[in-house]
């Protein structure tokens, strides 16, 4: 028995309400880490400042229950499986000592505002309409949080869609099935699924963890972009058509670990190995970091340089870097040219360079010609 009617709505004390540690908002692996950690991370990600003004100056507005389930077999403390935002709000604002905790044990400067002590009451108890099982509420989640009102980022997403597979797979359920489910009609969550299976992979296998990251926030749609791209593929060992399936884990070779190692921590960075991310935007970074990771001059230059530009310069045909610096050469001159009046004639090096611009320029110019003139006498 339970302490609470499963399939109805009750009110309950926060004080027995319990963090949900599978929340798929929670970038950070937190299955072992205290509540302190798990309201740090949403702080961080969930951006609870909002939040925690609304309720310090209207109270807890109790229309929409949280979802939870039993935590123990009596049923006498409930773990929330849907409203982590709200309590975490309720905790930081109804327990100094906690937040105490939190500054002190995670680092982070936190602002919790005063509540109105006529307020407090409403703080106490809250709604939570009570389920059996993680699985009885997932069809509300979905609806919410993936295609409904209150959406969640890319990651979260991904991370929901992926649990939901891996607990219903052996019962028959597809991929396909949980995208009907959702509303999703373009292979997205296929892609997403994948994407986090290949993470998986690469932090049981000490290749990357999410937490290294030098990015300050974690953008999953660069890597299952990144995924569908041939050159990606080709330099992590994947087969052409290895996200048409339904997602597997462990999908990269373990010969190919150390390129993953590679493409994450271009990707998103490290903090461990002081490497920052060289994607500053999806498009066109993405596309190119692949056409570089394929090209050994050009993955030398990356490496020795941390910079993509240089070294997706490497990866274009030699003609037409010839042209774009030509054109390039030719801006710079003509802008030069157009500010010549702030010359003073009071600087003998500027007129040294100025001089091995014109000689180096007659070289290019005799050389080119002379190319011109022997091509037409050859036709």
């Amino acid at each position: 028995m339970t302490a609470f009617p499963e399939g109805e709505t009750s009110k309950i004390a926060v004080d027995r309400l319990e963090l949900d540690r599978e929340n798929p908002r929670l970038i950070a692996d937190v299955s072992e880490a205290s509540d302190e950690a798990i309201v740090a991370v949403l702080y961080r990600e969930a951006d609870l400042t909002e939040l925690l003004q609304s309720m310090s100056t209207s109270g807890y507005t109790d229309i929409e229950p949280l979802v939870g389930m039993p935590a123990t077999e009596n049923g006498d403390r409930i773990v929330v499986l849907e409203g982590n935002r709200r309590l975490a709000a309720l905790r930081l604002l109804r327990e100094p000592a906690f937040v105490t905790r939190l500054r002190e044990s995670e680092h982070i400067n936190i602002s919790v505002p005063d509540v109105d002590p006529s307020l407090r009451q409403s703080l106490e108890l809250v709604s939570v309409h009570i389920v059996a099982q993680r699985n009885d509420a997932r069809s509300f989640i979905a609806f919410k949080h993936i295609n409904g009102p209150v959406r969640w980022n890319a990651y979260a997403k991904a991370r929901f869609a992926a649990e939901w597979y891996s607990r219903e797979k052996e019962n028959g359920v597809t991929i396909d099935d949980i995208a009907r489910s959702i509303g999703d009609r373009h292979d997205t969550i296929k892609r997403m699924v994948s994407a986090i299976y290949v993470l998986d992979q690469a932090k049981a296998n000490d290749c990357f963890d999410i937490s290294d990251r030098s990015t300050a926030r974690f953008s999953l749609s660069h890597l299952y972009t990144a995924l569908g791209r041939s050159a990606y593929m080709q330099y992590l060992g994947l087969k052409s058509n290895w996200s048409t399936y339904n997602p597997s884990p462990d999908p990269v070779p373990k010969s190919r670990l150390r390129a993953l190692r590679e493409v994450l921590k271009w990707m998103y960075g490290s903090k461990a190995d002081d490497v920052l991310s060289v994607v500053r935007s999806q498009n066109p970074d993405i596309k190119r970091l692949g056409e570089v990771l394929v090209n050994t001059e050009a993955l030398h230059v990356l490496e020795a340089t941390r910079s993509l530009a240089e070294a997706h310069a490497v990866t274009e045909p030699v003609d037409r870097r010839f042209i774009a610096s030509l054109m390039r050469a030719r801006a710079a001159i003509r802008e030069c040219a157009g500010s010549l009046r702030a010359f003073n004639g009071g600087d003998d090096s500027l007129v040294d360079i100025a001089e091995d611009i014109k000689e180096t320029s007659a070289s290019l110019w005799l050389t080119m010609a002379k190319k011109l003139r022997d091509s037409k006498l050859s036709e």
